[in-house]
């Protein structure tokens, strides 16, 4: 019999990141990693040989938050566009300006305050 054991990569490398018995603890430092997708693969093998496979898609993000607003992702948009982007940290002291991203209120939410406004009359 096999003692269980656990292999596991990161993202596509084919060697092992860490290997070991089971139970294992994992220390991730994300701070080694770059911003942006990755993948943690484990695969674990039991007393009696059969290998167990699992992956786990992730996002690192360290750096500072990028915030834009005046395009969504997959819009379709003519001329000139204005953009509004900007940057800020979680080490960053706090200011209100970065509370909430610069952009226009939905028109949902008009929609709904003349609603209110409307019943309360």
């Amino acid at each position: 019999m096999d003692t269980p054991r656990v292999r596991i990569y990161l993202d596509q490398d084919s060697k092992p990141f860490l290997e070991g018995s089971l139970p294992l603890d994992l220390p991730l430092d994300t701070w080694k990693l770059k911003d942006g997708p990755h993948r943690l693969i484990v695969r674990a093998r039991d007393d009696s040989g059969r290998e167990g496979y699992e992956e786990i898609p992730f996002n690192v993000q360290n750096g500072p938050g990028v915030v834009i607003s005046g395009l969504r992702p997959n819009s379709t948009r003519r001329g000139m566009v204005r953009l509004s982007v900007d940057a800020f940290s979680v080490d960053d002291p706090f200011n209100p300006r970065y509370a909430e991203a610069r952009s226009s209120i939905p028109v949902w939410v008009w929609v709904m305050s003349l609603f209110v406004v409307a019943w309360a009359v």
